[in-house]
């Protein structure tokens, strides 16, 4: 019996990672193009080229799909590795890593069209702004805010409000140019204007928030 047609319920049968990606893949290509509303499971599982029922199998319900989704496109530019502090890295190092992962995603073709599709529908299901927010700019800020208490722990930087500190951060990065890219006036950035403008934000930054 082919895993396929394996009941959302079986034990013991480890989940295919490939399909798994391929789900993702899809879901994400049919959002974009059509839609939260108009895209259907049966839609997904077709341009995935699996069952309808190994959708459901790794995904319970189209709105944890779209979540889904939504995280693994913040995962791929910022993985949880990023915001961690190991030892001997200068703190400036982290936050230019976290900033260049970051500037890459919100400036990428798929998070722009994203962006610009959930003004549209955000107004329109206050529930799916709920969970693109949730899995996508909430999960990063969290993420950001933990990092940086253990910043301020170390006695490096003095950041007692950590989650405007992250908001903050993250505002600033985006800045005019992700705003004009939004809209679509201006072109993207040069690879020497967008590292130069990361490393003035983590500057800024930086001075703001040095414990001295």
């Amino acid at each position: 019996m082919s895993d396929d047609h394996l009941p959302p319920t079986a034990l013991g049968r480890p989940k295919d990672m490939a399909k798994r990606q391929a789900i993702l893949d899809a879901a994400k290509s049919l959002f974009l193009t059509h839609g939260y509303a108009n895209t259907s499971m049966d839609a997904v599982a077709t341009l995935a080229g699996v069952s309808k029922l190994t959708v459901y199998s790794h995904f319970t319900d189209k709105e944890t799909l779209f979540s889904s989704a939504i995280l693994a496109k913040c995962s791929e530019q910022l993985p949880d590795l990023f915001f961690e502090l190991p030892d001997g890295v200068p703190i400036e190092t982290v936050l230019l890593a976290i900033g260049r992962g970051f500037v890459a995603l919100i400036n990428s073709e798929e998070s722009l069209n994203l962006h610009r599709l959930m003004v549209t529908l955000g107004t329109q299901d206050p529930k799916l702004s709920q969970i693109f927010f949730e899995a996508g700019p909430e999960r990063v800020v969290l993420e950001m805010e933990r990092l940086l208490n253990k910043i301020h722990n170390t006695g490096t930087l003095r950041i007692e409000r950590a989650h405007y500190a992250a908001e903050h951060f993250f505002c600033m990065l985006k800045g005019s140019p992700n705003f004009r890219l939004l809209y679509g006036y201006g072109g993207v950035l040069t690879d020497e204007e967008t590292e130069a403008h990361i490393q003035e934000v983590v500057e800024v930054f930086m001075r703001a928030y040095r414990a001295d």
